[in-house]
C-alpha cells in the first residue's frame, strides 16, 4: 500500500467503509458528503484509495460505480476476485465471500473481472 495522507476527506471516507462487506456507490457518497466535500474531492480520494489497494470498485445496476473495502490487496495487485450481490428490492450491495474460478483463455491475460449477481437479499427474501 502506498502512503495515504490522513486528510479529513480520507478519514471521513474510510469511516464510511468501516461497516464490513457493504458496498457504497459513488453517488451515495456524494449525496451524503456533498455538504462537507465537493464531488471532485470525493472522486479523487476514492481513486487514490483504490490505487493504494484499500478499496476496490465495480459497476452495479444502472452503471453506477460502487466501492467496497479490499481484503489483502496492495497498490501493485488487487486480489478481490469475488462476486458482488445487489438486492433488486432494497438496493443493498455487498461482497460475497465465495471463491470464483476464472477460466484460462488461450492467448489472453485477464486483468480485471467483475461479477454482479442480482436478486433479493436475506432481509427482502423472507
Amino acid at each position: 500500500m502506498g502512503v495515504i495522507r490522513k486528510t479529513k476527506a480520507v478519514e471521513v471516507l474510510l469511516n464510511e467503509f468501516s461497516t464490513g462487506s457493504v458496498a457504497i456507490s459513488a453517488k451515495t457518497l456524494i449525496e451524503q458528503l456533498g455538504d462537507t466535500f465537493n464531488k471532485t474531492t470525493i472522486y479523487r480520494v476514492l481513486d487514490k484509495l483504490e490505487d493504494d489497494g484499500v478499496l476496490h470498485s465495480f459497476l452495479g445496476k444502472d452503471g453506477l460505480k460502487w466501492y467496497a473495502k479490499c481484503n489483502g490487496c496492495t497498490s501493485k495487485e488487487h486480489k478481490d476476485v469475488h462476486p458482488h450481490f445487489q438486492c433488486l428490492q432494497c438496493g443493498k450491495v455487498d461482497c460475497l465471500p465465495v471463491h470464483v474460478s476464472l477460466p484460462e483463455i488461450p492467448n489472453r491475460k485477464i486483468e480485471i473481472s467483475q461479477l454482479l449477481i442480482q436478486g433479493k437479499c436475506e432481509a427482502c427474501f423472507v
